[in-house]
């Protein structure tokens, strides 16, 4: 059996940062992947500005689009746009993306082995075991970044019963879409999609359409995707890559950590409930996840238990208020969108985008009150 200081299952965002953070630290990593890389992974491929803040190196060699507009519709009908003041979200592919973060940690001296897959964790009082391709490794840190599909979060046995949305999207070259018409521009149709909306998202040489909504939903997601498409003047017929995926969204209180092993991303079933985006909340787990190993590693702390209490307070009110803020709209969509409407909301939005405001609990002056209103029609009862 192989021994490490740490083993990270899942090559995702979330797991080759954690790694790479492990590795740059002094750690001896091993960084399991159950792909061969480069590979795809099914995402929107959005990285906002605040999330950027939240990695611990550079990801410009990946970068294909920057987007500094977004623009709002509602029922393909209503819409505006706002920005130009600069940058909100850089535009990448997950498998650009990926190859690049698990290639960053290897260099920082990780054990990344790719095409291997994970078969059993085993939790013992001092470490844990990870079984693979017919051999194991052990170390007194495991972090599950496998997804929301993976063995670790199943291997925990935690209780933890989420809400999942899902998703449906594809690629349409820029051969068969006017360039022009979404380049810099990110758009996101609102009320199109019972739960989510449908999105197209700009590429270096395609843009990336989709819809998401409530698991109920997957049955109509290629109706919904087929419409989205039509609307917007994409042929459905010239969609490539069309895949479908699972959003796990955690509720307030759920577990994310058993003995010697911690989840991390969309393991943890860190997807915003409002948003779909999971890659900010990725990239924050992974940081505290990596400082929980490396206190308990170092001699620090004795347990893992106080990464369960920084996730909840890093992410837990900003996935609240985006909870309050999906059930808003679900329930009174042309008002929601009336108030995303407003040039004060947009100023809050974009100061979120990049970072400049942790949660949206921060928010000051006028722009109070119509955030309060959403927070107020979203309320459960």
């Amino acid at each position: 059996m192989e021994r490490f200081d740490a083993i990270v299952v899942g090559a995702g965002p979330a797991g080759s940062t954690a790694a790479y953070r492990l590795s740059r630290a002094g750690a001896r990593v091993l960084l399991l992947d159950r792909e061969r890389f480069p590979r795809d992974k099914p995402c929107g491929g959005g990285l906002t500005y605040r999330a950027v803040r939240q990695l611990p190196l550079s990801v410009d060699p990946v970068v294909e689009e920057v987007v500094d507009r977004f623009e709002l519709g509602f029922r393909y009908g209503s819409r505006f746009e706002r920005g130009g003041e600069g940058p909100l979200v850089l535009m990448t592919q997950r498998r650009r993306l990926d190859a690049h973060l698990a290639g960053q940690a290897a260099d920082a001296g990780a054990d990344f082995r790719d095409g291997v897959r994970a078969t059993a964790l085993e939790l013992a009082e001092t470490e844990a075991t990870v079984r693979f391709d017919g051999t194991s490794a052990a170390a007194p840190v495991v972090i599950g970044a496998d997804g929301v599909n993976g063995l670790t979060a199943r291997a925990l046995e935690l209780g933890v019963r989420r809400r999942v949305g899902v998703a449906l999207e594809g690629n349409v070259s820029y051969v068969h879409a006017r360039e022009e018409r979404w380049r810099g521009r990110a758009v996101v149709e609102l009320g199109s999609v019972p739960g989510g909306y449908a999105w197209v998202f700009p590429k270096g040489d395609h843009v990336n359409v989709g819809v998401g909504g409530w698991e109920s939903e997957g049955p109509r997601l290629r109706e919904h995707l087929d419409r989205a498409c039509a609307e917007y003047g994409l042929p459905a017929e010239r969609l490539a890559g069309v895949r479908g995926y699972r959003l796990p969204m955690r509720r307030p209180g759920d577990r994310a950590l058993r003995g010697r092993a911690l989840l991390v991303g969309d393991a943890a079933g860190l997807v915003d409930p409002f948003s779909g985006d999971g890659i900010y909340e990725a990239l924050v787990s992974a940081r505290l996840g990596a400082e929980s190993a490396l206190e308990l590693l170092e001699g620090r702390a004795q347990s893992l238990d106080d990464y369960g209490h920084k996730l909840d307070a890093a992410l837990g009110r900003t996935l609240a208020a985006s909870w309050k803020a999906k059930l808003a709209l679900e329930r009174f969509p042309r008002l929601v969108f009336g108030v995303a409407r407003l040039p004060l909301v947009w100023g809050f939005t974009a100061a979120f985008l990049r970072g400049d405001l942790a949660h949206p609990g921060e928010a000051t002056g006028l722009v109070r009150a119509p955030l309060r209103l959403v927070e107020t029609l979203g309320r459960t009862t």
